[in-house]
């Protein structure tokens, strides 16, 4: 796979899983994401140290590794060989997990079918193993809010994030737009994964909830992912926002 036709699933499986996002037109449809933001767990194929091989050979190189041991991830950056959208992947550390959430998801992905475990799209295929009841991913929620989110998910895409020095508009001009579209934003310097530089104004907008139908046929709404801004607090052409994105102080090196 080119890594323009795996960007392109990728947004396909996102827009088609957040429809209030796809029919956006807030700015001109070619725009790209300045960073795409996928959820992952350190397990199997789905591992970054599985996944890091089938990036590479689609031209992705790794600039830099954050932990974030309160939100128990490691977080790898990744940048294209263009100036195409940045990957920012967030690996949800299972052994962080108590006992009992923690083999409440293993059991689950356990049950994944070996076909849907292989090959460069996992990151694009959708949830590879079978629904949660609603009764699971309630425990795995109270326990850490990603790993409810993996279990309805799977591995994928949770939120794109767009530069508005791209867009050639202010995120106040943006943000109205959206709250306007009916998305208001979230407080504080979060967006339901990591926490964000201070070096940039960022504001995350959740997508509209959708039903979602559990293994035990009931069914509930959800918000499963959304959209961010971003904005540079100073004015500097030399860096690309999501070189700067994550807090410098969750920097750290990987033997």
């Amino acid at each position: 796979m080119q890594r323009e036709e795996f960007v392109q699933q990728l947004w396909l499986d996102y827009i088609h899983t957040h429809p209030d996002i796809g029919s956006l037109r807030l700015w001109p449809l070619s725009t790209t994401a300045e960073y795409l933001t996928l959820v992952t767990l350190n397990y199997g194929p789905f591992a970054m140290n599985a996944l890091s091989v089938s990036l590479a050979r689609m031209g992705y190189r790794s600039v830099g590794h954050y932990a974030m041991a309160d939100k128990g991830l490691l977080i790898h950056l990744m940048a294209p060989a263009d100036e195409s959208s940045w990957l920012v992947l967030a690996e949800l550390q299972i052994g962080t997990l108590s006992k009992v959430p923690r083999e409440a998801l293993t059991s689950l992905v356990h049950q994944s079918h070996p076909a849907d475990c292989k090959g460069q799209n996992l990151l694009c295929r959708g949830r590879p193993w079978p629904m949660p009841s609603w009764a699971l991913y309630q425990q795995l929620q109270n326990a850490h809010p990603l790993a409810a989110w993996l279990s309805v998910m799977g591995p994928r895409l949770h939120h794109a994030g767009f530069d508005c020095y791209r867009i050639n508009e202010s995120i106040d001009t943006i943000s109205k737009q959206l709250e306007n579209a009916g998305m208001p934003s979230l407080s504080g310097q979060q967006n339901g994964v990591f926490s964000v530089s201070t070096l940039l104004e960022h504001r995350f907008y959740p997508a509209t909830p959708q039903k979602v139908v559990f293994s035990d046929g009931d069914e509930h709404r959800l918000c499963l992912g959304g959209l961010a801004l971003t904005q540079k607090q100073l004015s500097d052409d030399h860096e690309r926002v999501a070189e700067i994105l994550l807090p410098f102080h969750a920097r750290c090196e990987m033997a």
